[in-house]
């Protein structure tokens, strides 16, 4: 068994976190301002600005989550929390100065400088501090202490992922397999009359079918008097869950077994990062792509995009454009291209090797119809041939569909005639969905700039 220390409470690291989010505001901001010698300041102004903004920014991150417990999650969902919290900070600091009308009174150099250096030192602290959390506890160092309750086969299983994320800093402490007798439930209760004030686990986990929900319930009854966390992992075996969640409906609690991180409030963040970014990008790629429209022109003739109507967000139909890559031709089913395809013209095939042809799609991120990032949409009659032969397929057009992909950038991209390739990309596409965050999508973006353009398919 690893060795391991006991846990520490996590309200002095929340506090801190308060604390050092606040400080790096202020150090960070008065540095720039010293480092800006020809601003000239006016009395306290600026240093009433650097106090409100350092004090909000935890605030803000204390409402939207910022500070609980990241054990075992996603280090991009935690720098996409601390990135939403900083541009509602900034919001909400405009609004202040737009509402006082004293914009005037700071320098817009000064005010751009410091909320980047804000944002780019506290994201850095984040990486470093999860980084060096995952090693203390891959050490055996803050770990939190776990007992195991439930079928044998189930206690196996829980065992088995504790082991190999060893990062996450849980340990078992002791498992009790259920007997199925009262005699079970008698030991259960011993058991938690003795750890009311002290005990040797920090955490009790429930391995249980979803079918016994009654035994749940009668070892939650049970457990109640104890002050530690339990957690019941379902086993949900003929079940694909999307994602799930816990609601509560009409005064009832329900499982969510679809749910996705994008909607509500976290839907706006993706519409803001996909018309802000959209919008730079257009304009940063709008020499080339009247470049190569040109071109298309002289060489190919008209016409210069290809549009084709594609399935969208919630299976609704949209306009896709891309440059057009192939001579003119009819047919009544969409005919993927092949390589050495003679269909497709020298310029176009340098167009899809580069994936150059794809920046049309940029107006419809600016439409709102698809996003940066996101599934890659299929033409429609793929969709109606795979979503028979793949039954969580169209799970894909719960979000917008993307410009690229947690599949594209892995080399899940171009021809698809194999349904048991499709289904890895669906596999891909579902983890993108479930485990979304603003963390993710960037890490996607910057993958893409390394590893997407280059496309070695037709």
């Amino acid at each position: 068994m690893a060795v391991y220390k006991r846990p520490q409470s996590s309200d002095w690291l929340r506090r801190a976190m308060h604390c050092f989010d606040a400080s790096i505001a202020l150090g960070v901001s008065l540095l720039t301002l010293w480092m800006m010698p020809d601003i000239v300041i006016d009395g306290h102004d600026y240093l009433f600005l650097i106090l409100i903004g350092s004090l909000l920014l935890p605030a803000v991150g204390e409402l939207i989550g910022l500070y609980q417990s990241w054990r075992g999650r996603s280090l991009y969902t935690m720098l996409g929390v601390y990135t939403l919290a900083w541009m509602v900070t900034i919001l909400l600091l405009s609004l202040l100065l737009t509402l006082l009308q004293s914009v005037h009174l700071y320098s817009r150099l000064w005010m751009g400088t410091a909320a980047l250096s804000v944002f780019f030192i506290g994201n850095m602290t984040r990486i470093g501090l999860y980084l060096y959390l995952r090693r203390m506890r891959a050490s055996g160092h803050n770990l939190k202490r776990v007992l195991l309750i439930g079928h044998a086969a189930n206690l196996a299983l829980l065992e088995k992922n504790v082991t190999d994320t060893p990062h996450a800093g849980y340990v078992i402490v002791k498992h009790l397999v259920d007997s199925q007798d009262k005699r079970f439930l008698v030991n259960i209760r011993r058991l938690a009359q003795a750890s009311i004030f002290q005990r040797d686990f920090d955490e009790v986990w429930l391995g249980y079918p979803l079918s016994e929900g009654e035994r749940v319930r009668q070892l939650m009854a049970l457990l109640a008097a104890v002050p530690a966390a339990v957690r019941y992992f379902p086993d949900l075996p003929d079940i694909r869950l999307l994602n799930h969640r816990i609601a509560q409906v009409a005064g009832l609690y329900s499982l969510e077994l679809n749910y996705t991180p994008l909607n509500g409030p976290m839907r706006i963040v993706k519409n803001l990062e996909d018309r802000i970014l959209g919008l730079v990008l257009f304009v940063l790629f709008l020499p080339v792509m009247t470049a190569i429209a040109i071109t298309i022109r002289c060489k190919m003739g008209s016409p210069v995009l290809f549009k084709q109507e594609r399935h969208g967000l919630d299976g609704k139909r949209f306009k896709i454009y891309k440059f057009r890559t192939m001579s003119l031709h009819q047919s009544a089913t969409t005919e993927q291209a092949a390589h050495h395809d003679p269909r497709v013209t020298p310029l176009g095939a340098f167009l899809r090797r580069t994936s150059l042809d794809e920046l049309p799609q940029l107006y419809n991120v600016l439409q709102g119809r698809m996003s940066l990032v996101g599934p890659r949409p299929h033409a429609m009659d793929h969709n109606d041939h795979y979503k028979n032969h793949i039954d969580i397929y169209m799970q894909r057009h719960r979000v917008k569909p993307g410009m690229t992909g947690w599949a594209q950038v892995n080399g899940l991209r171009g021809i698809t005639d194999d349904v048991k390739l499709m289904r890895k990309r669906v596999e891909y596409d579902l983890y993108y969905i479930e485990r979304w965050s603003l963390g993710f999508d960037l890490k996607i973006l910057v993958m893409t700039l390394t590893r997407g353009f280059i496309n070695t398919q037709p």
